[in-house]
This record gives structure tokens, sequence and C-alpha cells, in this order.
């Protein structure tokens, strides 16, 4: 077990507060688990799940589900869905693409440098195009 250093609670603290967010003990412990080292990253529900488990808190699977959802309502992470066979999430909230390595099943960043994505459909009538997501599956060559 590794307990959070006093850093990564408090960055965590700063991060739900910056959201108007009110800093429950799992609010604050799953924060500083994304935050608390100043790095952005991509986690499932269960992998931050067990990084909390890790640290010797109690907190249910249920409970970051919803955290999580409340982290996406308010603005702190963007939910990356990859064949709806279950969500990722990612603190990097500027548009960029990610790769989707397939053998892992996990997302890392990947450039936009020269990224154009010409002749996009028109959006239908009274709608218009918020955002597009890419995502680039990746696997080892034949």
């Amino acid at each position: 077990m590794q307990p959070l250093c006093d850093t990564h609670r408090m960055r965590g603290e700063a991060w739900l507060a910056g959201a108007d967010l009110r800093p429950t003990r799992q609010r604050v412990l799953l924060a500083a688990l994304l935050v608390g080292d100043g790095r952005d990253r991509h986690v499932t529900a269960e992998w931050l799940h067990d990084a909390a488990r890790e640290t010797g808190e109690k907190v249910s699977l249920a409970t970051v589900y919803n955290t999580l959802r409340a982290f996406t309502e308010a603005g702190l992470v963007q939910e990356i869905t990859v064949d709806g066979s279950g969500s990722h999430f990612d603190t990097r909230l500027d548009d960029h693409a990610h790769f989707y390595w397939e053998g892992g099943g996990h997302l890392s960043d990947a450039g936009t440098e020269g990224l154009r994505i010409p002749n996009l459909p028109e959006a239908p009538e009274g709608m218009e195009i918020a955002k597009v997501d890419v995502v680039i599956r990746l696997r080892p060559k034949a």
C-alpha cells in the first residue's frame, strides 16, 4: 500500500475547487490519483479503482464510476469510448487525437500536427458539429 502524499491531495483539492465540486473524501482521493502528479493520463474506471485500493483507501467501483461521471459533467475529464466496450477518461481537455493500442487496450495521445479532416458531412438541419473525436487503432504488423 502506498498512501498519497499531501502534495497530490492538495493538487486534487485545487482541481476540484476549480470546477466547484464539493471535495468529498472519495473525490479528493480520485482527483489526487488523476492529477496529483501534474501529468495527464488516460484511465478506465477499473484502473482508477485499483489505484485507489493500492493507497489503502476504501472506495467501491460504483463510486469510481459515479465520480468519473461527475468529473466529466464538470468538464474536468473527457470520456472516450472505443468500440462501445468501455470508456477511457482523459485529463487532457484540448482537442487532440488518440492512439488505441489494440493488444493492450489502452489509449495514448497522438500528435495532431498536420492532421486534417476535410469534407466532413453536413450536419442535419438545426444542428452543428460540436467536436470530432479521432481514435487511431494500432496493432503489430503481421
